[in-house]
């Protein structure tokens, strides 16, 4: 199949680039190491020990957990999508 410029495969070759970097990404994030709370560090809920027993180190319960992955979901990237504003800069 003719592909332009590309070389056959090189499609392929991007998607699976891109899925080793994001998978290099997420073994890269620090988890919590140690002996793990028994009750939340910011609001002093228990944490159940199923939780304690998955994720050595814990410090938050679920909610505290959750509202902090939330707050931090925004991240900078590249623009793939070619806008009028990045062919500008």
């Amino acid at each position: 199949m003719a592909g332009g410029w590309a070389r056959d495969g090189a499609v392929s070759e991007q998607i699976e680039a891109s899925i080793s970097d994001e998978l290099a990404r997420l073994k890269a994030r620090k988890t919590p190491v140690g002996n793990s709370l028994t009750h939340c560090a910011e609001c002093e809920e228990p944490i159940p020990e199923k939780r304690r027993a998955a994720i050595p180190g814990v410090k938050l319960c679920i909610d505290c957990q959750q509202e902090r992955d939330g707050a931090h979901k925004t991240r900078g990237g590249i623009n793939r999508r070619g806008s009028k504003d990045s062919q500008l800069k």
